[in-house]
């Protein structure tokens, strides 16, 4: 997915410059031309928080050109999970045609060495999931444990936190927050 493309299209779609984004959200111009250039890929930290600046949810910047018309059905399919997630770590979404959904659920992959960045993140609600494949470290405040096939993680979304996979293999884990992130 070309992030840069999109951030483009739905800054200009509300009227906004760069200039004005990046005042928004407290980073440089020349920040916000990188992004859109695709020569920096921000973290998804980062990148939320220059959505925030538009303001626009993760889920619709990264679901705008879907159907809007398909309805909503019980079952998705592999290729009916948009990846709402960077380079490095790829966010499948389950559900995204619901509407008013209550909850996120998500089919995570992690490429060996990604992380969710240096800035801890935090919001609101719970957040709990599941690893499939491979070794993920999570830090919850100042409690950083390595969890691997079939451990589990549960914890309020207020308390900063980050994910990073220290393995040589994909990591792969199922998490759900609510209120939705995505």
């Amino acid at each position: 997915m070309d992030i840069g493309a999109r951030l483009q299209m739905v800054r200009k779609a509300k009227g906004m410059s760069q200039r004005e984004l990046a005042k928004r959200v407290g980073v440089t111009n020349s920040t916000i031309s990188l992004i859109e250039q695709n020569k920096v890929s921000p973290s998804v930290s980062s990148l939320k928080k220059v959505l925030d600046g538009i303001p626009i949810s993760l889920a619709d910047f990264f679901t705008l050109d879907l159907d809007p018309g398909r309805p909503d059905a019980p079952f998705y399919a592999s290729d009916e999970q948009p990846d709402v997630g960077n380079n490095d770590i790829h966010y499948y979404l389950v559900g995204h045609r619901r509407p008013q959904r209550q909850m996120c659920v998500l089919r995570e992959v992690m490429l060996p060495g990604s992380d969710t960045g240096e800035v801890m993140i935090t919001h609101e609600g719970e957040e709990g999931g599941v690893v499939l494949e491979g070794q993920v470290e999570i830090t919850v405040g100042d409690q950083v444990r390595v969890l691997g096939p079939g451990e589990a993680y549960y914890f309020e979304c207020r308390i900063p936190h980050r994910f990073r996979n220290v393995g040589e293999i994909d990591a792969v884990l199922v998490s759900a927050s609510t209120p939705p992130t995505f």
